[in-house]
């Protein structure tokens, strides 16, 4: 009788055009994972981080149903670097990813490969960055690693003629106006034809914006900034102000436009009965320095490049509540813990550290430290612009580092949070120095790094550099033509 009114029920519902899956499909099913990655967007930068620039409505509603995980770093704060450790849960001497325009092993064992062995089916959409093929070349399929539904581009940031690749067509297509919305509009179709279906899925989209150039969002979402008194943080040097507050006028318009994107992929979750079964998460490859100590862009291991928002909402096991939590997430962490939280066996290749425990509460993790590292200066940072090697460690507190010729920074980050009071060499603070010191060596040991001047690991893994020491990329326009810079 039971199973008869089971029956008699998913009929009506069916009837009714309301998805079964809101009654029977939640309770078996693994979780969906929607992972929005920005680029170059810095964890202070939102509404709900206390940024009174921001207007990021959309997030803070998410923010406040989900884990904030305040702390959470990219290690080595480049683009491919944070991709590939995200991918693969390895940290960047072990997949050979320590710097921009390299490739991807092909035979890495990778997210979209293991979650589609599990039974997920996988999608990407938008900014690629682990081909090491040219910004602008067709990626086929052997070189997808993984995901099955595929409309992506290595790199491009023109987001107003942004091109992309799907599947295994070399045909270039060309997303519609801003990026940013066609794409969202994309894996909102994306999400709507996977909602009944018997598997989950894991779908990325990888957005492009906030990164530079910063003036090209769209003029609805500028406008947001045209009489707005911006604040500017006290270590942007004086003679930068301008050129400061004009860039973050951009800055925050992409990020605006980003934030009502995020929304509309939420209520798509909520409008087909799966976000209490979906794990959406938020965050971005690293940050942006936006004239933080007198720099732009990224690498260095300032709060503003390092640090990442990172959001994980998932109501089924999470429930809706805010919870802000220390955990040091890392970049090698997050393909672990995801798996964690799906109850996916973790294969033997990943370096990172499971932190589903953690989420759910039933585990305290034990991590003091994680590891921060440039293993090679280049591009927007090269030598000439001052680059250097570096190690470190983030305690959350504290952030300590050392280059070459031996210790270099350490910032008090609760009493000193724009990191303008550099503690090395100060006798007052020799035990903190020493102590930060031996947790460093601690976690070179780990990882069997020998911390070598860049060009060694350059040699190593045998890539072709420029004078500058960066890995050269075809730059091409959409007519097929060499750009000429």
């Amino acid at each position: 009788m039971k199973h008869r009114n089971k029956l008699i029920i998913f009929i009506i519902f069916v009837f009714l055009g309301i998805h079964t899956s809101q009654i029977f499909g939640q309770e078996t099913k693994k979780p969906n994972i929607l992972y929005i990655l920005v680029d170059q967007w810095r964890a202070q930068a939102t509404g709900y981080a206390g940024d009174k620039n921001a207007i990021t409505p959309n997030l803070d509603k998410l923010a406040s149903e989900s884990i904030n995980l305040k702390n959470a770093i990219s290690g080595t704060p480049v683009c491919t670097p944070h991709r590939a450790s995200l991918m693969t849960g390895q940290y960047p001497l072990s997949n050979g990813m320590f710097m921009n325009d390299v490739l991807l092993d092909t035979n890495a064992i990778t997210m979209a490969k293991v979650f589609s062995k599990a039974g997920y089916n996988t999608g990407y959409v938008g900014k690629w960055h682990l081909d090491g093929h040219g910004r602008n070349s067709f990626i086929p399929p052997t070189r997808q690693q993984g995901f099955q539904y595929w409309k992506a581009l290595e790199c491009s940031h023109d987001y107003n003629n942004s091109a992309y690749y799907v599947g295994d067509s070399k045909k270039k297509m060309i997303w519609k106006g801003y990026d940013v919305v066609a794409q969202t509009e994309d894996v909102i179709s994306y999400m709507k034809s996977q909602a009944n279906q018997p598997n989950p899925f894991l779908m990325f989209i990888s957005i492009g914006s906030p990164h530079d150039p910063y003036q090209t969002a769209p003029e609805k979402y500028r406008k947001l900034y045209q009489n707005k008194e911006l604040i500017i943080n006290p270590n942007v040097p004086a003679d930068k102000l301008e050129k400061v507050k004009k860039d973050l006028i951009g800055y925050y318009s992409h990020i605006a436009a980003i934030d009502e994107s995020i929304g509309k992929m939420w209520e798509t979750l909520k409008d087909l009965g799966i976000d209490e079964n979906t794990i959406i998460v938020f965050s971005s490859d690293h940050g942006d320095l936006l004239g933080a100590h007198g720099a732009w862009n990224k690498q260095q291991p300032y709060e503003e490049s390092l640090r990442v928002p990172f959001l994980i909402h998932y109501p089924k096991l999470f429930g809706k509540k805010p919870k802000t939590r220390s955990t040091l997430l890392n970049s090698p962490d997050i393909m672990p813990t995801l798996l964690g939280l799906a109850k996916i066996k973790i294969p033997n290749s990943v370096e990172g550290l499971d932190f589903s425990g953690e989420m759910k509460g039933t585990k305290k993790d034990k991590v003091l430290q994680t590891l921060i590292a440039c293993y090679q200066p280049f591009g927007q940072w090269d030598r000439q612009r001052g680059g250097k090697e570096y190690r470190g460690v983030y305690t959350g507190k504290y952030t300590y580092t050392r280059d070459l010729n031996g210790p270099w920074l350490l910032f008090d980050n609760e009493k000193d949070p724009f990191q303008m009071n550099n503690l090395i060499g100060k006798p007052e603070f020799a035990i903190l120095q020493n102590d930060m010191e031996e947790r460093l060596k601690s976690e070179l040991r780990k990882r069997n790094d020998k911390f070598e001047p860049g060009m060694e690991y350059i040699k190593k893994w045998k890539y072709i550099v420029d004078n500058t020491e960066t890995v050269p990329y075809l730059k091409i326009n959409y007519e097929g033509k060499p750009i000429v810079e």
